[in-house]
């Protein structure tokens, strides 16, 4: 089952948990499962649109335009990240 990486800001939702496993098959699929599992962080993750501004999603190492769309695999890794700006 794909692992995701808790970020530290969102740790204090699931009692400090760091890393858990889910039953999923994309980053949709990843939030829907955390959200059953520690009540409140969906809406930490994401708003009406898909992903909060300022936050990336990355999929064992890369990070794409699909968002929520993106599929994670078997032995898939999944950080949620802020978006760094750059100029």
């Amino acid at each position: 089952m794909p692992r995701v990486f808790i970020p530290p800001l969102l740790r204090p939702l699931t009692g400090d948990v760091e890393e858990v496993t889910v039953d999923a098959k994309n980053v949709r699929q990843v939030i829907a499962a955390l959200e059953s599992r520690f009540p409140g962080i969906e809406s930490r993750l994401c708003d009406e649109d898909g992903l909060q501004p300022g936050l990336t999603v990355a999929v064992d190492g890369n990070i794409s335009s699909l968002g929520l769309l993106q599929q994670v695999g078997e032995e898939s890794e999944v950080h949620f990240l802020p978006a760094i700006g750059g100029g």
